[in-house]
């Protein structure tokens, strides 16, 4: 990315199920739900949104193999968009085992998200 225009922060937490992908989607949506960007596209080359360059870091605590960034993408509705995956977040008890929720364990999943938004 050469010019980096906006970083936004998000939290998305997965209380029952123990579902790493959920928790990066709800960061995801915790982070860019809150915003509106009108002047952007006046400094996009080509003043095209489809030139926008969004690089998501996800800090998630474990099951990165499970993690399903098609899911997570589809949440940017818009630029070329990347991931980087980092060691973070984390897991905690939500204190209570839910079978009907698909509970395995009394873990919740806790993602951060950092989307940077630029060209």
């Amino acid at each position: 990315m050469e010019k980096v225009m906006f970083i936004e922060i998000g939290m998305g937490i997965d209380l029952h199920g123990q579902n790493v992908t959920k928790a990066a989607v709800r960061a995801v949506q915790n982070a860019i739900h809150h915003n509106s960007m009108p002047g952007l596209r006046s400094v996009l080359p080509g003043n095209d949104l489809h030139q926008m360059k969004v690089n998501v870091r996800l800090a998630v605590p474990a099951d990165k193999d499970k993690l399903d960034l098609e899911v997570v993408k589809a949440e940017l509705p818009y630029g070329q968009v990347s991931f980087e995956v980092v060691d973070g977040g984390m897991l905690t008890s939500s204190g209570v085992v839910l079978a009907e929720k698909d509970d395995v364990n009394d873990l919740a999943y806790v993602v951060i998200a950092s989307v940077e938004v630029g060209y």
